[in-house]
């Protein structure tokens, strides 16, 4: 028997709470203290950050400790119990072979609120998924507070940005680690106002704020589908017995192994509108279209706020909301059937629709937000397909690849074109004066368009490749196609910046408030300025093309660092060392180098994590983060804190209940053999977590059939830029200022397909100002009427009262008391005479009458 302590979860995975704790107390100090301390609270977010990242990377190391135990021990390893936590052991298929042994998270949590039999806890449940972005996130944020240091020194806020920074990480660690449905959505919602505050941080501005609540309202729509997903879950599992609930049903495993127990509860249409509801939720926050339209103008905030938004946190919620309750979209969709799931039709457009938009973009941060939706899109369509590991593994790659490249973007506005993100007017030539910046960007735009070696070949492959193999012929074809306009438009976006002759700002010229007028002036279709963008396209399509610029359109004011540098607001500056109208364009200071640099080292060797061409003993992220489709013993508990545990109630399935039919098309029966977890109802007294995965064997022929078609890509993309923007000493111009017949398609572009025009035509319009306007009425004539009429009914009541009851009554009493008093003083004055004799005739009088009445009594 394998003695105990061999499985010991450690201190790390069992106090993994406090990485998300530290940040928020972090925030708490920055808060209160952080304009009195030396650093203003960079500090603080700082050592906050690092502490948690310390955590992190000992609860994977443990974690990988704790995976390596039970598959080598196997049952009797599996079984063993450690910490708060109960691995529970795997069930031994029929025919004597045993699946991989189930891996149960470290749970540690703490019940916060209880009443009438329903209970919720907080603290953390740790699985491979959580390591993984728990490290990831820490990684990451750590690395852009440090460049921080140095982009926003200056800043008038400078302390409320690393306190919101701080927090915003804080809510992504605390909704990864959540046990229950509860603590997700209460990170969740963190990270929604934290994005509020850090896009609207120059709320001065007003396109700035216009931006932070386009953004908070349109995720709002996603945030109602998640309380609506979460309480259809809830109450179904409980099968809508509302006198009887189980807090069960907020708990992540126990709604896992529910959607996968073929209980009579989990209904078709329990499961299909719970899914939908939840994945309306993940299409808010990660950007999938029709609701992506948030994610460009996000580029309101600072830059390393547009880093970590778009590489590990925010964005990316929602596919980890997909991934998380996998199990429930699993079955709802039937995407085990090998049929097109709803989730992977929304990432396959998707990837289409950012593509396209990147391709019309001036600013090279929204170049980056679109390929940002872009690549949403690929892990939506994986996870629509059935190939959850790629879509973790994505995760993983592109927040090293994407965080690197905006951080770069900002390298370039800092130091080399005056805070200006305008490609075409304030950059160009900049490879030579920032050689660093130019080569940590040329690796992340490797990694990001799926070049050999570097991380992105390795995921994003990995994901076309499962499409294909899982049957989805057009949608392999899709992500192929969106492989080769990423590589076109970064390639775009690269000539434009480290390229051709220096422009602008690169150049040396300081143009100030007037590089952005023209942005200004042809403000695109947001929310209340669509009549300014049809006059615009207007007079384009009467020949007003402006010189440089692709039709004369430019998006909806530009990033947001650009008005605050143009206002003096020095928040990128060395503070005088490093101003650029004294040196013009130059390499970025070492804060900013060093954790670019870093991010440029994980964008070239991270795909290594899970390289499967290379050989099972490179799958490392397969065998440490995804979870093992095992059937488990459910006569056990799940803990949920010291001392403390609930039950998981899964009712056991009568034998042959709910044996799953046909599969649908032939190439989804192939790739999804049927049995095992999410294809047949479990064993009676067992339950499964996750259902069973098929994975694609990579083969020659498709590697080089993508390598191919990106380096075709990269080719065309070269020559199209060299021909038409590599004339020296010639403005830039492209195709639409070359062919009219190109150019409604550029507009279409450029105004975004018009869906912010739709959106406030016919959704704010056509609904929100009638609601408006009919709360409006209700609360002028119903509301307001009331408390009038109540107030006029209070004012005549109180006068009535006030001359009845106060002049009549009350004041009356204390009158007539008075009175009484003054009329029986002067009826008694007489006796008052100063006479003796009068006196002793008064005296003998009162006793004589005592004595009568005495006698009286007496003789009665």
């Amino acid at each position: 028997m394998l003695a105990a302590e061999t499985l010991v979860s450690g201190w790390f995975l069992e106090n993994a709470w406090l990485i998300g704790l530290i940040p928020a107390l972090g925030f708490a100090v920055i808060i209160m203290f952080g304009k009195h301390l030396p650093m203003k609270g960079a500090e603080v977010g700082i050592g906050s950050m690092a502490a948690s990242l310390v955590i992190s990377t000992g609860a994977a190391y443990q974690w990988v400790q704790r995976t390596d135990a039970a598959d080598s021990h196997g049952e009797e390893a599996a079984g063993l119990i450690s910490g708060f936590a109960r691995s529970l052991a795997p069930h031994a298929a029929e025919g004597g072979h045993a699946p991989e042994p189930f891996v149960e998270p470290v749970v540690t949590t703490w019940v916060w609120w209880q009443n009438s039999g329903l209970e919720f806890g907080i603290g953390s449940s740790v699985d491979g998924l959580a390591v993984l972005m728990l490290w990831l996130v820490a990684f990451i944020t750590l690395l852009i507070q440090i460049y921080s240091v140095a982009y926003v020194r200056g800043d008038r806020r400078y302390t409320h940005f690393f306190a919101s920074l701080t927090l915003f990480a804080a809510g992504m660690l605390v909704m990864v680690m959540a046990e229950n449905m509860v603590q997700l959505i209460l990170g969740w919602e963190i990270m929604g106002l934290c994005s509020f505050l850090l896009i609207g941080h120059w709320w001065e501005d007003e396109a700035n704020s216009r931006a932070a609540l386009k953004a908070f309202f349109t995720v709002r729509v996603g945030d109602i589908g998640l309380l609506v997903g979460v309480a259809i879950i809830f109450f179904g599992s409980n099968q809508w017995a509302v006198d009887n609930l189980d807090s069960n049903g907020f708990n992540i495993a126990a709604i896992q192994a529910w959607a996968l127990s073929g209980d009579p509860s989990a209904t078709n249409w329990v499961l299909i509108a719970g899914a939908a509801a939840l994945f309306v939720a993940a299409i808010g926050k990660s950007g999938q279209f029709p609701l992506h339209t948030w994610l460009p103008d996000a580029m309101a905030g600072p830059t390393p706020v547009s880093a970590l938004l778009h590489s590990s946190t925010m964005v990316v919620a929602g596919v980890f909301l997909v991934a998380r309750v996998y199990p429930v979209f699993w079955q709802g969709f039937n995407i085990d059937d090998g049929g097109l799931s709803f989730i992977a039709i929304i990432g396959g457009i998707t990837i289409i629709v950012g593509a396209l938009l990147a391709f019309v973009q001036d600013d090279i941060k929204k170049v980056l937000a679109y390929s940002t939706v872009s690549q949403l899109g690929y892990m939506m369509l994986a996870l629509g397909t059935g190939a959850w590991l790629a879509a973790v593994f994505h995760i993983f790659t592109h927040a090293f690849f994407k965080s690197c490249l905006f951080l770069a973007a900002g390298s370039v506005s800092h130091s080399g074109s005056h805070h200006s993100f305008d490609m075409k007017k304030d950059m160009g030539g900049l490879r030579k004066p920032m050689p660093v910046t130019f080569a940590v960007w040329i690796v992340s735009t490797l990694a990001l368009t799926g070049v050999f070696p570097f991380a992105g070949f390795w995921s994003k492959d990995e994901i076309i490749d499962n499409v294909g193999h899982h049957g989805y012929t057009f949608l392999f074809w899709v992500g192929l196609i969106g492989a080769a306009m990423t590589a076109m438009y970064m390639t775009r976006a690269t000539y434009l910046t480290f390229f051709g002759e220096p422009r602008g700002a690169a150049a040396g010229e300081h143009h100030e408030d007037e590089e952005h007028a023209e942005e200004h002036e042809m403000e695109t279709l947001t929310v209340g300025a669509h009549v300014k963008t049809l006059s615009a396209a207007a007079n384009i399509g009467n020949g007003g093309v402006g010189a440089g610029d692709d039709g004369g359109l430019s998006d909806d004011g530009g990033s947001g660092d650009e008005p605050h540098a143009a206002d003096g607001d020095d928040h990128g500056n060395d503070a005088g060392s490093d101003h650029h109208d004294d040196r013009g364009p130059h390499e970025s200071e070492m804060l900013i180098l060093v954790p670019i640099v870093i991010l440029a080292f994980f964008a070239l060797f991270s795909g290594f994590t899970n390289a499967t061409p290379l050989g099972e003993d490179w799958e490392r992220v397969k065998t440490y983060v995804e979870p093992r489709a095992a059937e488990v013993p459910i006569d056990e508990y799940l803990a949920s804190g010291p001392g403390e545990s609930l039950t998981l109630v899964i009712p056991n399935a009568e034998e042959g209940e709910g044996e799953d039919e046909s599969h649908g098309e032939e190439a989804g029966a192939e790739s999804h053999a049927a049995g095992g977890c999410g294809f047949e109802t479990p064993e009676p007294g067992t339950a499964c977590f996750f259902p069973s995965l098929t994975h694609a064997e990579p083969t020659i022929s498709k590697i080089f059939l993508s390598l191919g078609v990106v380096a075709a890509a990269y080719a065309v993309a070269i020559a199209f830029n060299v021909m038409y923007y590599g004339r020296r000493n010639k403005r830039l111009f492209g195709l639409t200022e070359r062919s009219r017949s190109l150019r409604g398609g550029y507009l279409f572009l450029k105004n975004k397909y018009y869906l912010d025009a739709l959106y406030e035509n016919v959704i704010v319009h056509a609904v929100a100002h009638p609601i408006a306007n009919a709360v409006y009425w209700f609360n002028q004539h119903v509301l307001d009427a009331t408390v009038d009429k109540v107030g006029e009914g209070t004012k005549r009541t109180g006068i009535w009262m006030y001359d009845n009851i106060d002049q009549k009554i009350i004041d009356g009493a204390v009158d007539g008391s008075g009175q009484v008093a003054s009329e029986a003083g002067h009826a008694l004055q007489p006796t008052q005479s100063g006479k003796v004799s009068q006196y002793g005739a008064l005296l003998f009088g009162a006793a004589a009458v005592f004595a009568i009445v005495l006698v009286i009594v007496n003789v009665s």
